[in-house]
């Protein structure tokens, strides 16, 4: 199952605002979890998970929602968004 997102920069409207996660924080809290293991709980792979959360691509509704059921947290305690990002070089 191939699920999609958009990349991290594309947010919104505001260049300004990102979204951040928990993520790493998530799977150790979980015994030590590797990015392996949660990738085949959530059926996505394993650069899907790195790529997350190092807020290089935003997952999906469907992802996002997923990560949330299986860490048994909201997704608010998973995903934030950080509005001290600075904008990226070239843009606005």
């Amino acid at each position: 199952m191939r699920i999609s997102g958009a990349p991290a920069n594309e947010v919104g409207s505001e260049t300004s605002v990102r979204l951040a996660n928990d993520l790493k924080r998530c799977r150790f809290e979980n015994n030590d979890m590797s990015q392996q293991e949660l990738a085949q709980a959530v059926g996505v792979t394993r650069q899907t998970i790195i790529a997350v959360e190092k807020g290089r691509f935003v997952p999906s509704t469907l992802l996002a929602l997923k990560l949330a059921r299986f860490f048994r947290k909201p997704v608010e305690a998973i995903f934030h968004l950080d509005d001290s990002a600075p904008d990226e070089p070239g843009r606005g």
